[in-house]
């Protein structure tokens, strides 16, 4: 049986992290994510119409997550809130979506990894990770996952290594044509 990831978001956890659809009552949390000026290089803005992702303004935070549900109610990408059990505090978010394109990157689940940079650290970045790689295939009709990581975020890095990814020499090639580097890739 497969799951229409846009008819109903499933919630993934473990004993350390849970994966829910991200919601309005997540903004107070997600505002020190993304006012996190230590964690801003580390998000992937590639293909994302100049957006860097640094919110510092609850109103600023409240539109992107805004337009995080419209883009779901659309099919466009889902956006999970990543709730720390420790804490009970929403320490980031996963996006995901379906990547059809003329490029190497194409029939793949782009993950976004956006996480405050007290969580960028390689044992829970893997802990994080491991709740959505294996239902990403089923649920995004990919046969790879890819992510971006860039030289400087090297405890990401080591996550994704540790899990399998590869660095991949391929460019993703964006909408206007830009080419974007830095991609680590899983295949199923």
């Amino acid at each position: 049986m497969t799951v229409d990831v846009y008819e109903n978001c499933p919630i993934y956890e473990n004993e350390y992290y849970m994966l829910r659809m991200t919601n309005k009552e997540d903004k107070a949390d997600l505002l020190k994510v993304y006012s996190d000026e230590k964690s801003v290089p580390f998000f992937n803005s590639d293909n994302c119409g100049e957006d860097d992702f640094y919110y510092t303004t609850e109103k600023r935070m409240e539109q992107a997550i805004e337009f995080w549900h419209w883009e779901y109610d659309r099919q466009g990408f889902v956006r999970w809130t990543i709730v720390s059990k420790e804490t009970n505090e929403a320490v980031g978010t996963i996006e995901l979506f379906h990547r059809e394109a003329e490029d190497y990157f194409t029939n793949c689940g782009l993950l976004r990894l956006d996480i405050r940079s007290d969580y960028e650290i390689t044992s829970e970045i893997v802990k994080i990770l491991e709740l959505i790689i294996e239902p990403a295939y089923v649920l995004f009709q990919c046969d790879k996952i890819a992510t971006k990581a860039i030289d400087l975020a090297v405890e990401r890095i080591s996550a994704l290594k540790r899990l399998g990814f590869k660095y991949s020499e391929e460019k993703l090639i964006g909408h206007d044509g830009t080419e974007y580097d830095s991609y680590y890739v899983l295949e199923q």
